[in-house]
């Protein structure tokens, strides 16, 4: 079988990766770098070609959240993201495509279509992104990870398969070992809380965090992914910080560009609890591992997605949301107190009834199949 995947999200891509037939020939499309105007290679670039799939990258152009003096340019390069997908995909002539979201699968999978390849959707939010609402009119078959984005979409075409996770999550490594932690016996009675801002990194939390560093390693141990924007440098800067602490602090403090895909379950299981922004995938994964969180919510974006996905999350009863608007290091630094202090509070899983699906990627491939069977009749 031959098959493209577009990778709006990364974590569920790799999940439906692990679990196609060994013979599946996959070439992926996605973005080289982490942003417009900057070379800083992306994690699912350097994660996908790691891995041995043949990658591909589309110029094309979307519409921005935000005016930028990359937006008309950006612009101007939608009808060239066209002709780049005609010509990955009439060369690479795949059985089925398979998008994830994001604004590379529009033209690649309106081109899918006039070429008469088989177009599945995915679709990983609590509502429906805007590129899955138009592909909808394209796609042969629409998968949802949950019951409330059913009607967006029509329901002869649309599976409630739920959101995939990696094995490596599901069933993490026992020993956590990734990191080298050096801190002393007394060290290790401190709670550990992972601070991250996604795979691209997250510029006001990495300031944020910057601000009140020494004052949250009295107390606890930090584990921060940091991205690697090259516009804003914060690891740089943030590894300067580091030298500069006081011994006694240097080793409950550990700093990471990235953590890769497969080491995120282990990070998660030895947390005793999350910072960070609140996409659905991120959601998705504490929820699995019934993880207490503070979450940032990014303060712009299609149809407030995050804002409600972190609302959701904090009417579980599993952690907090904050407004990026009005926080600042003191209300921070108080609301990480609180919850370490009340932590078993947020444990309490009886509180809901919400199940994550293990067998979602599974799910998923017998889609897949099914519609490449479905061409060849």
């Amino acid at each position: 079988m031959r098959i493209v995947i577009i990778g709006g999200h990364l974590t569920p891509a790799l999940a439906v990766i692990d679990e196609l037939p060994k013979d599946s020939r996959v070439l992926f499309i996605g973005r080289k770098y982490v942003f417009e105007g900057d070379k800083t290679l992306s994690l699912e670039y350097k994660t996908i070609t790691q891995l041995g799939i043949s990658f591909k990258e589309i110029n094309t152009g979307r519409w921005q959240r935000k005016f930028t003096r990359y937006t008309i340019p950006s612009f101007f390069k939608i009808p060239y993201g066209f002709i780049q997908a005609f010509t990955i995909l009439q060369s690479f002539n795949p059985d089925v495509m398979l998008t994830f979201g994001g604004y590379l699968s529009v033209p690649t999978g309106i081109v899918a279509y006039l070429l008469g390849i088989p177009l599945i959707i995915h679709e990983q939010t609590l509502g429906a992104g805007i590129s899955s609402r138009i592909l909808s009119f394209f796609a042969k078959k629409i998968c949802i990870s949950w019951e409330t984005s059913k009607p967006y979409f029509p329901k002869y075409k649309t599976s409630l398969t739920g959101n995939p996770i990696r094995k490596e999550i599901l069933n993490p490594p026992s020993k956590f070992s990734i990191f080298n932690f050096q801190f002393s016996f007394k060290d290790e009675n401190l709670p550990i809380i992972y601070i991250t801002g996604g795979s691209s990194g997250s510029h006001f939390i990495n300031t944020l965090v910057e601000s009140c560093i020494e004052e949250l390693l009295k107390k606890f141990i930090i584990i921060h992914q940091t991205g690697d924007a090259q516009e804003y440098h914060d690891f740089d800067r943030l590894t300067e910080t580091a030298h500069s602490l006081p011994s006694i602090l240097k080793t409950r403090y550990i700093l990471t560009k990235f953590i890769k895909p497969q080491d995120i379950g282990s990070v998660l299981q030895k947390a005793d609890m999350v910072v960070g922004r609140a996409g659905i995938n991120t959601v998705n994964e504490l929820i699995y591992f019934n993880k207490p969180a503070t979450l940032i919510p990014i303060s712009f974006g299609q149809n407030k997605e995050q804002l409600n996905n972190a609302l959701f999350f904090k009417s579980l009863g599993l952690g907090e949301a904050l407004a990026q608007e009005s926080l600042s290091s003191p209300i921070f630094l108080q609301k990480i107190r609180d919850m370490i202090n009340n932590i078993n509070k947020y444990k309490n899983r009886n509180k809901f009834d919400v199940s994550i699906n293990k067998n979602a990627a599974q799910n998923i491939v017998k889609i897949i199949e099914y519609v490449k069977k479905s061409k060849e009749v």
